[in-house]
Formats: C-alpha cells, sequence, structure tokens
C-alpha cells in the first residue's frame, strides 16, 4: 500500500452519499461532517468517479474543511 508524506488517508475514513436535490454528505468513520449542495455538490459527483481511492479521500478531507488537524486537546491529559 503506498504511503502519502504523513501515512493518513489509505483506511477509507471518508464516504459520501449522494441524495435527492444535488445533496451529498460526506461522513468521517460513518459520522456525517460536511454536507454539499448545489453546484458544489454537482461538481463533487462529477468528479469523483474519476478518482482512485486515495485521491477521492484526499478530495473529501479537503472538501470537510480538514477539520482534524491533530492539535485538538485530549480529555486526561495535563493543561
Amino acid at each position: 500500500m503506498p504511503s502519502d508524506a504523513r501515512g493518513e488517508l489509505h483506511d477509507g475514513r471518508y464516504e459520501y452519499r449522494a441524495q435527492k436535490e444535488w445533496r451529498v454528505v460526506i461522513s468521517w468513520y460513518g459520522r456525517p461532517v460536511s454536507t454539499l449542495t448545489g453546484q458544489e455538490a454537482q461538481k463533487f459527483l462529477a468528479r469523483i468517479p474519476g478518482l482512485g481511492d486515495h485521491d477521492a479521500q484526499l478530495l473529501m478531507a479537503r472538501l470537510t474543511g480538514n477539520f482534524k488537524r491533530g492539535n485538538e486537546r485530549r480529555s486526561g491529559r495535563g493543561r
């Protein structure tokens, strides 16, 4: 399995579900994190079939706003 610079996004953590009226819900480990609508959803649905798994994961990560940056505090750690 190839790796990217940080060795991430190879486990299929992102997935999407197309809904009615040009709506796409992007999930991270099964939890919805972003919804695309209108032209943004149309562009996504037109682009995603031509991408490989890794590139699709990167696209979905980018569209979710890169919401996990690794600098979140974890409970139980000293502050």
